[in-house]
């Protein structure tokens, strides 16, 4: 019996036609099809990253600018306009960006803001502008001050980072961040 059943097992595997094995041309077709739908899909989204991975520089350097600015006028009573003196070793100029802070004619606000190289027509990056202010207002009976922050994006590309922010809000060129 045992060598039966080996006999027709091996009947078996020889009488397998070779015509089943492998794929159609149209099983390959309906796959490239496929991939081209998710890869045109994707691809937009996956091309746009290195671009917000610069902006988030920007976001960074106008927040820590802010903070830099609170804790100056907490220890001089005062707002800086040089970005040197808040001494947190921020540079005034990256390779996506410009820095700068201005003490405002308001009396006790203070700008801080980042301006791409697009917006000043030394190469086209298609990068957002960032900007952010620093100013105090009086709370509690006693109207003691304090020190509000906040950042802006400028809703399209081209708009200056210096012209983002009013005195206590964003501008209508503008969203607020934080």
């Amino acid at each position: 019996m045992k060598t039966e059943l080996k006999a027709k097992f091996i009947q078996h595997i020889l009488g397998k036609k070779k015509e089943n094995e492998g794929f159609t041309l149209i099983e390959l077709l309906v796959v490239i099809i496929i991939i081209g739908i998710l890869s045109a899909i994707a691809l937009p989204s996956f091309l746009n990253q290195a671009n917000k991975a610069k902006q988030s520089e920007a976001k960074t350097y106008v927040g820590s600018m802010n903070r830099g600015q609170q804790a100056f006028y907490t220890e001089n009573s005062s707002f800086t306009s040089s970005v040197d003196d808040l001494g947190i070793g921020v540079s005034t100029a990256t390779s996506n960006y410009k820095y700068g802070t201005a003490a405002t004619a308001a009396a006790g606000t203070v700008l801080a803001y980042a301006t791409s190289y697009s917006d000043l027509n030394d190469n086209i990056t298609g990068l957002r502008n960032y900007g952010g202010r620093v100013y105090l207002k009086a709370v509690g009976a006693n109207s003691e001050l304090t020190s509000i922050a906040f950042l802006c994006e400028a809703n399209n590309v081209g708009v200056s980072g210096s012209g983002l922010t009013d005195v206590t809000s964003c501008t209508s060129a503008a969203k607020f961040i934080k």
